[in-house]
């Protein structure tokens, strides 16, 4: 990676590098913390461990990008929206959620929750994680 990073974001990014999402999870009170951070925003504890999430949630709100949120930098992972994942091991992140144009919108709005699993993907020099939605529970 060319950019300098801090030393929580660049192992969380070398990790992506290696297929891997990692979150922060106290061993204080087990809350997860995704993205990670050093301080547990349940308990307070600075004392957050690495931890590997599965890479489930469900999405529980989408919203297609409008003219004024629209991502000129997304244009090649069209169709997308944006949502409110909420991960399997608990925390709730807003969220890239791939796939999703206004025919599956409106086909999916009465059936909020749906699943959705984490996909790592390719930006210009760096991996990010985006979700997209699963037809089928596995």
């Amino acid at each position: 990676m060319a950019i300098k990073l801090e030393k929580i974001v660049r192992t969380f990014y070398e990790n992506l590098e290696e297929g891997k999402i990692l979150a922060r999870k106290c061993p204080v009170c087990g809350a997860v913390e995704y993205p990670p951070v050093y301080a547990c925003n349940t308990c307070g504890s600075m004392e957050t461990e690495w931890y590997e999430i599965s890479g489930k949630g469900v999405m529980k709100t989408m919203i297609l990008p409008g003219l004024l949120s629209s991502r000129p930098d997304m244009g090649e992972f069209k169709p997308y929206c944006f949502g409110e994942v909420q991960l399997e091991e608990g925390p709730s992140v807003n969220a890239v959620i791939l796939g999703i144009n206004k025919k599956k919108k409106k086909a999916l709005a009465d059936q909020l929750p749906v699943p959705v699993r984490a996909k790592i993907v390719q930006r210009d020099d760096y991996k990010t994680v985006f979700w997209e939605f699963v037809e089928e529970e596995e």
